[in-house]
């Protein structure tokens, strides 16, 4: 509602200097719209004096609601599902940055993870007419891609589809990400993992959590682990480590899903007594700029947030009858590493977690 409140005030603020330059130059609003989007059907005479009555004004027209009137927009509609999360809001700054280049301009949604409102998010985008839409979200339904597609609005849809006619993909190979972590704390001797995450039925949330335990089962003789969900805030990465710790299972490393809710975990730890990575590992996902000063600082996987926030620009503004476009992006996350890994400690094999149906035991 505040992204429509704030366009009508806009417009009406364009429609009052148009009827003012018309009152002054004597002329219709028609008649200094043409002029002002230089359409022609005017004599040269009226021109230049409805351009010299817009000058002595200081009138500057508002290019986005010409175009608007035209059922056109330079402006496109970004849907994140938690503005909170320094990950969505890199993506929307480097979409911001790439589209003020070009001059186009953008409106934001937030979800809060809740698939009732990202239809509402879109209805109320749609209705502004923009001229491309990007859900960066993770959650999704099948009615809000299959309104996409009906509508024909171009779309870059992140992490939740395939492509189509009007629809670009952007899907981050989580479970390439997630294995990566997990072998490289194998080798740091590792043997006893807890995953930590959030909003579990959310495919691009669930494909890490069941990647994890997929992996760790891979290791069934020599590996134990469970898992831990909590909200996406740092809030819920500390409870989380209540959750876990209170369970009287006692990880040696702990792999979140983001790095938002690694800030807490790290916190939760310190809590316990328990020393990073001396006594416990932990490792995040998506390398967001906190990951870099928390302390230790975070051994995480880098998803690259400006580059995807520049590619769905270009594919909402991209010409659909060139050849070169790609319709689906595939990105893979890197492991970076730093303070908060390390080597599993010495006593690890000699701890005994308890079952709670998610935990694998030595055999």
């Amino acid at each position: 509602m505040q992204a429509l409140a704030f366009f009508f005030s806009f417009s009406q603020t364009f429609c009052v200097n148009l009827l003012e330059v018309a009152k002054r130059a004597g002329v219709s609003t028609a008649t200094v719209s043409r002029v002002m989007n230089d359409t022609g059907g005017v004599r040269e005479s009226t021109r230049r004096r409805v351009l010299a009555v817009a000058k002595s004004l200081h009138y500057a027209p508002n290019a986005h609601a010409s175009a608007l009137a035209k059922g056109t927009s330079k402006m496109l509609g970004v849907i994140v599902s938690n503005v909170e999360n320094p990950f969505f809001l890199d993506i929307f700054q480097a979409m911001e940055s790439a589209a003020s280049a070009a001059g186009y301009s953008l409106v934001l949604e937030n979800t809060g993870y809740h698939p009732q409102r990202l239809a509402g998010s879109l209805r109320t985008l749609l209705g502004l007419r923009p001229s491309g839409l990007a859900l960066v979200v993770s959650e999704m339904e099948v009615s809000v891609l299959d309104d996409l597609a009906r509508r024909g609005t171009p779309a870059v849809v992140y992490d939740a589809t395939h492509p189509a006619a009007n629809i670009t993909s952007v899907r981050v190979r989580y479970e390439v990400g997630m294995r990566r972590a997990i072998e490289y704390l194998r080798s740091l001797g590792h043997r006893r993992m807890a995953f930590v995450g959030h909003h579990a039925g959310l495919v691009p949330l669930q494909e890490r959590r069941r990647t994890f335990i997929e992996t760790m089962q891979l290791y069934a003789s020599d590996a134990e682990f469970t898992t831990a969900e909590q909200e996406d805030t740092p809030q819920g990465g500390r409870q989380a480590v209540a959750q876990l710790l209170n369970s009287g299972f006692k990880p040696t490393a702990i792999l979140c899903v983001n790095d938002f809710m690694a800030i807490g975990a790290l916190r939760g730890l310190r809590e316990r007594g328990l020393r990073v990575p001396q006594d416990v590992s932990v490792t995040g996902f998506d390398n967001i700029v906190l990951s870099e000063y928390t302390v230790p600082a975070l051994t995480t996987l880098d998803i690259p947030r400006w580059r995807i926030g520049r590619i769905c620009v270009e594919a909402l503004m991209r010409d659909p009858t060139q050849s070169r476009f790609t319709p689906e992006t595939l990105i893979e996350p890197e492991l970076v590493l730093r303070g908060s890994t390390g080597m599993a400690p010495k006593d690890e094999a000699a701890a005994s977690p308890t079952s709670n149906g998610k935990t694998r035991r030595p055999r």
